[in-house]
């Protein structure tokens, strides 16, 4: 279970670094009501129509109130996907990635060949991505120190074909900005761990083709990085990033390191075909999500 040492509701008063200033700050008021009507919404599944009550302006008030969110899910966190943001709001917000929470009920392992029915949010936003997903063999401290690239393969302990699920009960999530999807637990639904992948760490760009089809078209289609290459750097801000927040990062967790051929809507009546060439294939339909009591 990954553990919240440090979840203050309070803004940040002191810049950290790869994090924008919180130079409009939201009380610890307005955080705990927003925090309160995303979790509502996902535990109901009623759609959102707009973002609730305020959009946060800045990366410490996104990750303040996913952290009051993280606390509310009646749900242990057994994972974090990685997403890159766009130039635009890279320069904006001062970070080349944002980070979620994965909770422990929504990941699943699929064999190669295999099928799996994944729930989403209907009337709201849902997506699938292809993803190599990291397995860490070392618990991480929520230390601030700078990590080798040496030394990050080291706390690897496994690499994996995969997917994430994102999906939201607010149809406008994504167009909200990076902030929104912070907010809302980094628009994830669920991560799924495919087939692992073989002398991970000596794997050069191009050592396979990822393909993913949405009802029988193929919507990306991309040769994968090293996996030495972005999935590391994806995991290099995941480790930044919680020691920012005071967030350890136990054995075992998952690391779903961003979407290969990109972002790809999927919606209830969907059949996705996550294909990793030699590695295997596994499809994906979807059903609506039941609410949470």
């Amino acid at each position: 279970m990954t553990r919240l040492a440090e979840c203050s509701a309070e803004p940040v008063n002191e810049p950290i670094t790869g994090m924008t200033v919180d130079t409009q700050q939201l009380s610890s008021k307005t955080y705990d009501a927003i925090s309160r009507r995303l979790v509502a919404a996902r535990l109901s599944t009623d759609p959102l129509q707009e973002f609730p009550i305020q959009l946060p302006t800045t990366l410490e008030q996104a990750y303040a109130i996913q952290g009051m969110s993280i606390e509310r899910w009646p749900d242990q966190v057994a994972g974090w996907k990685v997403a890159k943001l766009s130039p635009q709001d890279s320069a904006r917000l001062g970070a080349e990635r944002l980070t979620g929470p994965v909770f422990k009920s929504a990941i699943e392992t699929v064999a190669p060949g295999g099928s799996l029915v994944w729930p989403v949010y209907e009337g709201g936003f849902a997506a699938v991505e292809a993803e190599i997903v990291l397995m860490l063999g070392k618990t991480v401290p929520p230390v601030r120190r700078e990590y080798s690239d040496v030394e990050l393969v080291g706390l690897v302990s496994a690499a994996y074909a995969g997917a994430e699920v994102a999906s939201s009960p607010m149809a406008a999530v994504n167009e909200r900005g990076p902030t929104s999807i912070i907010s809302d637990f980094g628009n994830n639904a669920g991560v799924i761990v495919g087939p692992e992948i073989p002398d991970w760490s000596t794997r050069r760009p191009g050592f396979l083709t990822v393909t993913v089809i949405v009802d029988d078209a193929i919507v990306g289609e991309k040769p994968a990085d090293a996996i030495v290459g972005d999935p590391l750097q994806a995991l290099r801000v995941l480790v930044e990033t919680c020691a920012q927040r005071g967030i350890e990062l136990p054995a075992g967790t998952l690391v779903s390191s961003g979407a290969v051929t990109g972002v790809h809507d999927v919606t209830i009546t969907s059949i996705a075909r996550i294909d990793f060439g030699p590695l295997g294939r596994f499809d994906l339909t979807f059903a609506p999500r039941q609410p949470m009591g």
